[in-house]
């Protein structure tokens, strides 16, 4: 065997130069399913059972579709649970000239590939990822000796070196290059009415499989796979992203940031499941998008502010995630130390936003960013929790967390954990805007208007504690120094009040 190519979970694009590159008879490919890698973090049933689906699906397709002899270890079949193990047993198997792989997605799955390679003294080669718009090496470009990076001037770079949404005079479509403020009402007391379910798909012999599969193996793993029905083929993906540009892309745009009750999709693609596996391409699902507003199916704020998440944030994000690893990895910008309260894993807390939300994703595996960064991952800030805790939470309890992906979104962007690297402020809120974003409030043990006091929001008393505590550094930042200016407005004898109630909710975050 001249080249043996190493396929990751994370890699199933059918098209990839680097799988129509290998010669049957001469070549083969390589995937393995281990244990470790569910284990790594505690992850997610439905997360475990999608990979494993994904995986067995496209190695049916390469087969179906192709000469080329897969080789394929699943659990069952597997005499050792570490991917590492896994690989070295396969290398001295087959015993190939080279082992080539695409660049995976996590700097652990590279340093561990390479760490096996020169162990076994087998040459690697690491081909690009051509799934990504702007590789690595590209975005470094780009990025220079910046020490602050913003989305902002990337996304316009993209933009025009893509030629996406522009007119022919070389101007954003609508004469602006985003449409965010216009893109952040919430639902209203009516709430969100009837929305389009998005497409799912019913298990077919291999997916049951799995599930069944995952139930046995994986039993004591958080989450359920009741309503297990993600894309995990090609097909599947295509159909999804049909079905999304058609029914729910015309309304996507203008709550994408509200949250209600029991509405745990509202208007969102859900594509980052089949775009992480690689089971779509950024760039049709970017055109398909474009395409939809030029023929005049889907409002330009829709349109822009949807791509504006694929072309703009998922290629700046890996790009940042490749910059600065491995120190993201170790982030603390805060020094935040304290625990992840048990309730992350369980939902069972007298916040009704954090009950809905953490209790959504435990039964699908799933909340949408704005339930992501300004509920679970804002009270992570405000809790004063270890980043890296957090962090391996997310990883761990999302479907389509993958680590170039959740990292920086999770330490840099919810946690400030990476300071002002490539976000300007902390983000972050009073309940106040989860009221005014959401109906989680309405039947709340606590009250969000309340920093003081037996019914007081955790998330009020820690947002007003955290302006308190950091009020000299928010006070030099131009983007938070209106919050510093209302901290100013309490005498010391409110701020001493504040800090007391604050430090009685820190010192019993598993009881909130």
């Amino acid at each position: 065997m001249k080249r043996l190519c190493l396929i990751l979970g994370d890699q199933l694009a059918l098209d990839a130069p680097l799988l129509a590159s290998l010669k049957p008879g001469a070549d083969a490919l390589l995937m393995i399913e281990a244990g470790s890698e569910a284990q790594f973090v505690w992850s997610h049933q439905a997360r475990i059972a999608l990979f494993l689906s994904a995986m067995r699906h496209f190695a049916q397709a390469v087969r179906e579709t192709t000469k080329l002899d897969v080789h394929y270890v699943t659990l069952e079949t597997s005499v050792a649970p570490g991917f590492a193990d896994q690989l070295k047993q396969q290398l001295q198997r087959l015993q190939p000239q080279q082992l080539c792989v695409q660049h995976p997605g996590e700097w652990r799955m590279l340093v561990l590939i390479q760490q096996v390679c020169a162990e076994m003294n087998i040459p690697l080669e690491i081909v690009a990822d051509a799934h990504f718009l702007c590789t690595p090496d590209e975005f470094a470009q780009w990025a220079g000796n910046k020490k602050e990076l913003r989305l902002e001037f990337f996304y316009r770079f993209m933009r025009q070196r893509y030629q996406v949404l522009m007119t022919a005079s070389g101007e954003p479509e609508g004469g602006q290059w985003n449409y965010d403020t216009e893109n952040r009402q919430g639902f209203g007391k009516a709430g969100p009415g009837a929305i389009p379910e998005p497409a799912w798909f019913r298990p077919d012999t291999i997916t049951q499989e799995v599930l069944q599969l995952v139930r046995q193996r994986f039993a004591g793993h958080p989450g359920q796979l009741d309503s297990f029905a993600w894309p995990v083929t090609r097909a599947q993906a295509l159909q999804a992203l049909e079905h999304f540009i058609t029914s729910r892309l015309p309304n996507f745009g203008p709550t994408q940031d509200a949250m209600w009750t029991n509405t745990p999709y509202a208007w969102h693609s859900l594509l980052s499941v089949a775009l992480n596996l690689h089971l779509l391409h950024p760039r049709e699902v970017i055109a398909a998008a474009e395409q939809a507003y030029r023929a005049g199916r889907v409002p330009l704020p829709s349109a822009e502010g949807f791509i504006r998440q694929v072309l703009g944030w998922r290629e700046f994000i890996r790009g940042v995630y490749w910059l600065d690893m491995p120190q993201l990895g170790s982030a603390n910008y805060y020094q935040h130390q304290r625990s992840l309260p048990r309730w992350y894993w369980t939902g069972d807390t007298h916040m009704a936003c954090m009950r809905d939300v953490i209790g959504q994703t435990l039964r699908y595996g799933y909340a949408h960013h704005i339930q992501r960064l300004m509920v679970t991952g804002q009270f992570g800030i405000l809790a004063e929790l270890r980043p890296q805790e957090v962090c391996d939470w997310y990883l761990a309890i999302y479907v389509d967390a993958i680590e170039w992906v959740e990292l920086p979104n999770t330490a840099g962007m919810a946690l400030f954990a990476h300071g002002a690297r490539f976000t300007s402020k902390p983000y972050i809120a009073s309940g106040q805007y989860i009221k005014r974003m959401s109906n989680y409030c309405k039947d709340c043990r606590y009250k969000p208007e309340q920093r003081i006091g037996d019914n007081a929001c955790p998330m009020t008393t820690l947002y007003w504690y955290f302006l308190d505590k950091h009020e000299a550094s928010l006070t030099r930042n131009p983007r938070t120094a209106l919050m510093a200016r209302n901290i100013a407005r309490l005498d010391e004898q409110e701020r001493e009040l504040l800090r007391q109630q604050a430090q009685r909710y820190l010192e019993q975050l598993d009881t909130l």
